[in-house]
């Protein structure tokens, strides 16, 4: 049997509760399950921060690299203190942070105000721009008002980064490719329900697919129900993504993974 290629899992949440408080054993199960590369990815200054502790706690030869990013979340810039903003700024030089996020807007929670979310995704791509890393990027009920905030973007130049949890149509997600922008898949495509982000998923052109798991949200099927998401889980959205687009997993692990340290040049 061909032995298939590490997995990249390009956006997890190992500081949230769920994981951190089993770190150990999240990280051995997502190795032995060929996750060879995590995305910790973190939603306010604190997580920013303190992830790199965690970071240094869960270094192992036999488990993943994990690397880190530093942002804050759409749903938590109304609760940002003064200072948070330099602190996320005072990380970026760090080799361990490789990405600016995640950030976005979200039209579905109204707990802050759009326009507060609106200058904090655009102050994360002023810093990408200042720094050259790439920006993750969260769009919930929002596709208009996010695809206008890209297009004052890309205003300013080609964009860095990555459409994270996709789930818009196939002529958004070309947009956002046309613009620079890659386009992660996480356990929401293995929905029964969501045929039409599979189609999304088999006519993207392939080297501009990332996986990720979203963990410990968004379980895949046939889990979904049952467990909390975890790394080791990604194969399950892998093989959903590979079946629709009628390729080996192999070629998609391959394929991800080159993707994913294209995207994130910092990870080695």
């Amino acid at each position: 049997m061909t032995q298939i290629s590490s997995w990249t899992d390009t956006h997890a949440h190992l500081n949230d509760e769920t994981l951190s408080t089993k770190l150990g054993d999240v990280l051995q199960k997502a190795k032995a399950s060929r996750v060879d590369r995590i995305l910790c990815v973190a939603v306010d200054a604190k997580t920013s921060r303190d992830s790199l502790e965690l970071g240094m706690a869960s270094s192992d030869g036999h488990r993943p690299r994990v690397y880190f990013s530093a942002g804050i979340h759409p749903n938590y810039a109304h609760q940002e203190s003064p200072g948070d903003w330099d602190v996320v700024r005072s990380l970026l030089d760090d080799p361990r942070i490789v990405a600016l996020g995640e950030t976005g807007l979200d039209q579905y929670w109204d707990d802050c105000p759009f326009d507060i979310q609106q200058e904090n995704f655009r102050r994360h791509f002023r810093a990408s721009r200042e720094t050259e890393l790439p920006v993750i990027i969260h769009s919930r009920d929002c596709d208009e008002a996010m695809m206008h905030a890209l297009r004052a973007e890309f205003s300013e130049g080609v964009l860095r980064g990555v459409m994270h949890s996709f789930t818009g149509g196939l002529e958004m997600a070309m947009a956002c490719i046309d613009m620079g922008l890659y386009i992660s898949f996480s356990g929401i495509v293995t929905y029964k329900k969501n045929g039409s982000l599979r189609d999304v998923a088999a006519r993207l052109p392939l080297e501009r697919i990332l996986l990720e798991t979203d963990a410990p949200y968004l379980s895949p099927d046939p889990v979904r129900s049952t467990r909390p998401n975890e790394p080791a889980l990604m194969i399950h959205t892998a093989t959903a993504v590979a079946h629709a687009r009628g390729i080996p997993l192999e070629q998609l692990a391959a394929a991800t993974t080159e993707n994913a340290l294209r995207l994130f040049p910092r990870m080695t």
